[in-house]
């Protein structure tokens, strides 16, 4: 909105508006007062207006201005809102943090076997958190543009369709931390199946390549991560590794196995999920 100043009526007093003082004569003085009642009067000051710099620019609307917000969302970056957990590339507008993925849906026996190695972690100073939801891997965490995730999506889906689902299974524990060495994660290393997933990880990485996005590891070790804590407790957590494999070797007189039925390839990207059955 372009910005209008008047002058104010002192402002116009002072320069001399109004009746003139040093009328010569009556018809003069008649003159004048009637000139002042006449809007149209030449003789009757008219508020003056500022002219605005050529230079000045006139705000844009805030609906235009939230389209295109310079500003990232700080809720976003913080890392108090997510547990202490840094991001491993900068949140923008438009850009979909995405992941491939096999879920895994636990049994109440591993739910009391996570109680116990949480302890057990605990004990020998390494506080660790279990996973909200449990999966495994089959990428990396890329970025997607808007535009680019239901091309993405439907690549994905054709590539898919010669695959049938298979079953693997997991024992072995291990350590593992991201490459920027801010998250430390145990893990139980896949045993079985390892062959069909490298199957679908050929999948998911041609159509990573279409887009120019980083494939999977060279030589991958599958594995569904249990818990995690901030900071790099690699060292720490290694040391403690062999009493809490113990515990999955021994659970209830048994050794322990995770059995994962690779029945839905799913894939994030951001708030949305998308789901891919295979053959039966």
């Amino acid at each position: 909105m372009m910005l209008v100043g008047y002058s104010s009526s002192s402002d116009e007093e002072s320069d001399g508006g109004g009746v003139e003082a040093d009328a010569a004569s009556d018809n003069n003085k008649t003159f004048s007062l009637k000139c002042q009642q006449d809007n149209d009067c030449p003789l009757k000051k008219k508020p003056k207006i500022e002219k605005s710099s050529p230079t000045a620019r006139l705000p844009l609307p805030g609906c235009l201005l939230s389209m295109f917000p310079e500003d990232v969302d700080t809720q976003a970056e913080d890392s108090s809102f997510h547990d202490g957990r840094i991001r491993s590339f900068k949140h923008e507008r438009g850009n979909w943090a995405t992941y491939v993925y096999f879920p895994y849906k636990p049994e109440e026996e591993f739910g009391e076997l996570m109680e116990v190695l949480l302890s057990t972690a605990a004990a020998f100073g390494v506080v660790l958190t279990a996973q909200e939801e449990f999966h495994l891997s089959l990428s990396q965490t890329v970025v997607l543009r808007h535009h680019w995730i239901q091309p993405f999506i439907q690549g994905l889906k054709a590539g898919l369709v010669p695959y049938k689902r298979f079953v693997c299974s997991a024992a072995r524990l291990k350590v593992y931390s991201n490459a920027e060495k801010t998250r430390t994660f145990l893990g139980m290393e896949v045993a079985t199946g390892h062959a069909e997933l490298l199957n679908v990880v050929r999948v998911v990485d041609r159509t990573l390549t279409d887009y120019h996005l980083d494939t999977f590891y060279q030589d991958p070790s599958f594995h569904v991560s249990l818990a995690w804590c901030v900071g790099d407790f690699t060292m720490q957590l290694r040391k403690c590794l062999h009493e809490l494999q113990n515990l999955v070797d021994n659970h209830e007189e048994e050794p322990y196995h995770l059995w994962l039925d690779c029945a839905e390839l799913r894939c994030r990207t951001g708030n949305k999920t998308f789901r891919f059955p295979l053959g039966a």
